[in-house]
């Protein structure tokens, strides 16, 4: 009885089944419904965990190396290199002199980093484990210690900074390794530079998604709303020093496509 069942309700399968010309047309007129002319999207070997790098990822750092990476004014990336993680170090004078960019530029991408919170925690709100990925230098996804530490909505963990906090809280304890999967599209500008399509993005903070195809007001900053400046469709992006010690591990950006029209 079973196996009637299933047959009753499965697909026909035909031998040499690879497509038809014979039906309706999709919207923009270029593709039938099975279209066996349509072109097949490139084989990606994934990796053996959601973690681990697919084949087609460009890894920017796996615990060996910072050669990814330069400072704001270009110099050797000088954070601190050890046991596979790289940290922001503890600096004399003001927050944010630290910071570290990609060599490479980036338009819209995939993006997978991990992060540890201090341990044990200090400081309050805004002063406990703040550091940022910040897309295109423009864009900032909060990085925060958000477990049982209060703060603006808009500055916790996985928050588009100073626009959208994120729709739950999924921090981990101070200590633990967390993740952020990030996928962004850039802004377009036209040749005056007005901007003709805002970006979006997704985040999904230890799994959990907290971001969900969101559009960004423009470039992020402290007590300003956020407004666009037109740049290059491809841009470096940044780990933020805040002034905390969080640590960074196995960092990889997959370059996206255009969707297909």
């Amino acid at each position: 009885m079973t196996l009637g069942v299933c047959l009753l309700f499965s697909s026909p399968v035909f031998a040499g089944d690879l497509g038809f010309t014979d039906t309706p047309m999709l919207p923009g007129g270029k593709w039938h419904v099975h279209d066996p002319a349509r072109p097949h999207p490139p084989v990606v070997t994934p990796g053996k965990t959601a973690s681990d790098a697919p084949s087609d990822a460009i890894v920017l750092f796996d615990g060996t190396s910072l050669d990814a990476f330069v400072t704001a004014d270009g110099q050797p990336a000088d954070w601190t290199l050890a046991e596979g993680t790289m940290t922001v170090p503890h600096r004399e004078g003001p927050h944010g002199d630290g910071s570290l960019t990609t060599k490479q530029a980036f338009g819209d991408i995939q993006l997978h980093i991990e992060f540890r919170e201090p341990t044990p925690p200090a400081g309050t709100s805004q002063a406990r484990g703040n550091s940022g990925v910040i897309l295109m230098g423009q864009y900032e996804i909060q990085v925060l210690d958000s477990y049982d530490n209060l703060t603006y909505a808009d500055g916790q963990a996985s928050a588009i900074y100073a626009w959208k906090p994120p729709l739950v809280n999924a921090a981990r304890k101070p200590g633990e390794w967390q993740s952020y999967d990030i996928i962004f599209e850039r802004p377009h500008f036209d040749a005056a530079g007005k901007l003709l399509k805002p970006a979006y993005v997704t985040v999904l903070h230890n799994g959990v998604l907290t971001q969900n195809h969101q559009e960004i007001l423009g470039k992020t900053d402290w007590r300003t709303l956020a407004t666009y400046h037109p740049h290059a469709d491809a841009l470096p992006f940044t780990l933020q020093d805040h002034g905390s010690a969080v640590s960074y591990r196995n960092i990889w950006v997959r370059k996206l496509a255009e969707q297909e029209e």
